[in-house]
């Protein structure tokens, strides 16, 4: 269902888009993939890294925060992929009316130019910040996360659908651990410090990201979230794949960050169902009647949660190193 279809993607300059257009591009014949963003030369860089796919691929200079340029930018789209958000813990604190005007405003317009235009289907990225958040940029994805789901309350006889893919920090993405120690690494450091001994994370690799989002749009029909099955590790565990033997000083947990990702809480168990590979929250408001449940998966038990601290599945430090070197590899695709 790929095939033939114009895709357009929101922040598409960035880590997942560079990811998503390249997968789009090598594995189906999509009419066109268009990157949506505001930076320049982001938009210069990734031309020429995609020059061999210039026939398929546009680039659209616009914010999410301009309406009218997104009702533009969606003329003849048929899919919507929303990755374009303020992401930075620290810099949402600070500067929170910015974060407010990307990631909620921002979510809102895209909504509405969707509902305006002939789309098909909205795929929204969302994080595990947005669960039970604790910092401002956990509050402002929770709204948009609640703002995409309701549209699909908006959508009357239009043949369109909304919904989320959750997960979080991406394996060697911009801000995360992973850079971080490498650079402490090669730096010549012979220790590697941790914020807290009991903080564990899901590792999710860019790839895993867009193929979530790929079953997404292929099996949406409106206002679930999916989240994937993956396993988790104890960051003390990274740091020795990483540095074997380090010290691992204890600095403290830094503001707005919390020990554990929570991708189901226990309060989202009476709509959540199973599958071999994944979850899907479905909506607790129902306005259609495709917004029903896959009934292939099995319904999770009441009071069930899903977070990275009570994950059945874990990475050795073994597999952390095994898993670091296909990071790497996937980074210089």
């Amino acid at each position: 269902m790929l095939n033939d279809k114009t895709i357009l993607i929101t922040g598409g300059t960035g880590s997942f888009g560079r990811c998503f257009a390249r997968y789009m591009l090598e594995h189906y014949e999509s009419k066109k993939i268009i990157i949506y963003s505001r930076d320049e030369f982001k938009q210069f860089m990734m031309a020429n890294e995609f020059k061999e796919y210039e026939d398929r691929l546009r680039f659209f200079i616009g914010d999410v925060r301009d309406r009218e340029r997104l009702r533009r930018a969606l003329e003849g789209v048929d899919y919507v992929i929303h990755a374009a958000a303020l992401k930075q813990v620290p810099a949402c604190e600070y500067n929170p009316n910015e974060a407010i005007k990307t990631n909620i405003h921002g979510a809102q317009n895209v909504i509405d130019a969707a509902l305006d235009s002939q789309v098909k289907k909205v795929v929204a990225l969302s994080t595990d910040k947005a669960v039970n958040p604790v910092n401002l940029y956990g509050g402002t994805k929770l709204v948009s996360d609640k703002l995409f789901i309701a549209a699909n309350a908006y959508a009357g006889t239009k043949d369109i659908s909304f919904s989320i893919v959750r997960y979080g920090n991406v394996a060697g993405s911009r801000g995360s651990v992973i850079p971080f120690f490498r650079n402490i690494i090669k730096n010549g450091g012979t220790e590697l410090p941790i914020t807290d001994y009991r903080m564990t994370r899901f590792w999710i690799s860019l790839t895993q990201g867009v193929e979530l989002v790929i079953k997404a749009l292929e099996e949406a029909t409106g206002g679930e979230t999916f989240i994937s099955r993956i396993p988790s590790f104890k960051i003390t565990d990274l740091a020795q794949a990483m540095l074997p033997g380090c010290r691992m000083p204890e600095v403290g947990i830094r503001p707005g960050e919390k020990l554990h990702e929570i991708m189901v809480t226990a309060e989202d168990s009476y709509t959540t169902y199973e599958y071999d590979r994944h979850f899907i929250v479905y909506p607790q408001m129902v306005w259609n009647n495709k917004q029903q449940p896959d009934l292939s998966g099995r319904k999770v038990a009441e009071g069930f949660s899903y977070s990275s601290d009570n994950n059945t599945q874990w990475l050795t430090v073994e597999e952390i190193r095994e898993l670091l070197d296909s990071a790497e590899l996937e980074k210089q695709a």
